[in-house]
């Protein structure tokens, strides 16, 4: 007897699509308001970089290439090359968004996830995975020395 083709799902797909990542920005980004550290490093407006935010992030965990049809290539280094990010700048964005990814993904009650996420039992392994993914991005974006 053969195994049935097992269908693999994206991250995109598992939490729930685009919507997703526009409400991991929006948590993230109300927190970037709120951090003086952080909001120095950020234009008055944060329209556009939520925007362009949630759209890299869908596009990166599996979605449609609606970021690179827009803006090309991610190029996350040379994007962020004209903002001073020390380990601070760094250590602060790392922490808004794992907080972010804590509220849309709280690994210890099942009805606030998603529900393909809850359904599945793969909140840990998509956790793990967007913590070690923004946690080694946002060292990657260290462009200045600590004072």
């Amino acid at each position: 007897m053969t195994e049935p083709d097992q269908v693999q799902l994206t991250v995109h797909e598992i939490v729930g699509g685009d919507a997703f990542f526009v409400r991991l920005v929006d948590e993230f980004y109300d927190r970037v308001a709120q951090d003086p550290v952080l909001v120095a490093v950020y234009p008055e407006d944060l329209t556009e970089p939520r925007r362009t935010t949630a759209a890299f992030l869908a596009q990166f965990w599996g979605g449609p290439p609606d970021y690179s049809a827009e803006r090309g290539h991610p190029r996350l280094r040379m994007r962020h090359h004209p903002f001073r990010i020390r380990t601070l700048e760094r250590d602060r964005w790392f922490l808004h968004m794992s907080a972010a990814v804590d509220v849309l993904l709280p690994a210890d009650d099942p009805a606030a996830q998603p529900p393909l996420v809850a359904e599945s039992g793969l909140v840990a392994e998509v956790r793990t995975a967007m913590l070690d993914y923004f946690d080694r991005g946002a060292t990657a974006m260290i462009n200045s020395p600590d004072e």
